[in-house]
């Protein structure tokens, strides 16, 4: 009896154990970004952040182009969170999005960005400049 019990609980321990990896294979990470953006009709722009995952920073370099209503300059400080990561090297690709703000001196500017490795990074943050935009964004990130 008392061997039966020991193992149930054996059993039980593994499946836990088990259950709880694929939570830890997919941890999130805190993005920190600056970017830099002017267009007319078509947009583009770059910039260099860094994730922190698990642990480790990874700086990164971003450029993009943007299609659609654009016109205008900003400058802006993105911060938030990637999720999705069961490798550093998930991160690193080309996001797209769908979306529109403005800007006029100064605003608050938000992001949600999905890439090809399942990796959804929203970001918000503080910019500055002038700025009007409906259009389909893709950036690439590049790890350094």
């Amino acid at each position: 009896m008392l061997r039966s019990i020991i193992r149930l609980a054996a059993i039980a321990l593994f499946a836990v154990g088990t259950a709880a990896s694929p939570a830890f294979g997919q941890a999130g990470g805190h993005v920190r970004v600056k970017i830099v953006k002017a267009g007319l009709l078509v947009g583009g722009g770059g910039g260099d952040g860094v994730l922190t995952y698990r642990g480790r920073t990874y700086p990164f370099r971003v450029t993009g182009i943007s299609l659609g209503i654009t016109a205008g300059a900003t400058a802006g400080r993105l911060e938030g969170w990637a999720s999705g990561i069961r490798d550093v090297r998930d991160f690193a690709g080309t996001y797209s999005s769908v979306g529109g703000g403005g800007a006029l001196v100064g605003g608050v500017g938000g992001v949600h960005l999905r890439n090809d490795n399942g990796v959804v990074m929203v970001l918000q943050g503080p910019k500055a400049g002038v700025e009007f935009a409906a259009n389909l964004s893709q950036i690439t990130i590049s790890l350094r």
